[in-house]
Order: structure tokens, then sequence, then C-alpha cells
């Protein structure tokens, strides 16, 4: 079962790139990222400052962690934990009709239809790497049969 090793290898370098990425863009502009979260109107100014200065260094540890390898499974839980809060706060926020800044990626980006698919399909290979030892499991029980 070599394709799942290509496949568990590819979601774990995607996702740590994903949160390295996400991260340092957002360490390279606190202000903006603070602004960006400001722009959803769902916490107080006090906590917009802590998310701000605390989510990126989070991300990138993230990200560090699913490179590096330890406790995978844990990091993916927590990735797609992560993921799917976003999605929520996202969605949320594009419902209650503000147009704000996504700040996934630095700032500049608008919250759309195509922002929450594009991070409803980042939690895909977090799930997978979640659910690969149930996958690897039961296709090991097809081939011995």
């Amino acid at each position: 079962m070599i394709w799942i090793k290509v496949l568990h290898w590819a979601c774990r370098l995607f996702l740590a790139w994903l949160w390295i990425y996400a991260g340092y863009t957002k360490i390279q502009s606190p202000l903006q990222f603070a602004g960006a979260i400001e722009g959803y109107d769902l916490l107080p100014s006090a906590a917009v400052i802590w998310v701000a200065d605390t989510l990126p260094w989070l991300e990138v540890l993230l990200g560090i962690v699913l490179l590096t390898g330890p406790k995978v499974r844990w990091s993916a839980m927590a990735s797609a934990g992560l993921l799917a809060f976003f999605i929520v706060i996202l969605t949320i926020t594009y419902f209650r009709g503000i147009e704000a800044n996504c700040g996934c990626f630095g700032v500049g980006e608008r919250i759309s239809p195509l922002t929450l698919l594009r991070d409803s399909l980042f939690i895909l290979p977090a799930l997978f790497l979640v659910f690969q030892p149930r996958v690897e499991k039961r296709l090991a029980g097809r081939t011995a049969a």
C-alpha cells in the first residue's frame, strides 16, 4: 500500500506548508492581521490583540510539528479542529453580511463563497491523517480475504 504512504506524506507536507505559510504571513504584518480579526466583529478588542499575537505562532508551531513528525495523528486532529473553527467563523461572518478580510494568508482577501470552499477543502488532508489508521486497517482486511 505504497499509495497510502505517498498520500500520508503529501498530506503532511501540504498541511505543514499551509500552517507555516499562513502563520508567517500574519507574523509579517501583525497590525493588519489584528485589523482583519477586528473586522469579524466577534471579539472584544483585548482578545483581538491576544489572538493576533498568539495565533500565527501556534500555526507555525503546528506546521513544524506536522513536518517533524511527533504525534502526527494528534497534530492532524488539531489541524482539523482549527480549520473547522476557522470555517465556522468565516461562515458566520459571511452570512452576517460583514465584508471582512479573511486574514488567512495576510490581508486583502475578502470572505467569499470561494474562500469558504477553499478553506473547507484544506480540512481534507487533515481528516485523511486522522483516519489513516482505520483506512489502512480496512484495506488490510480486504487484501487478506
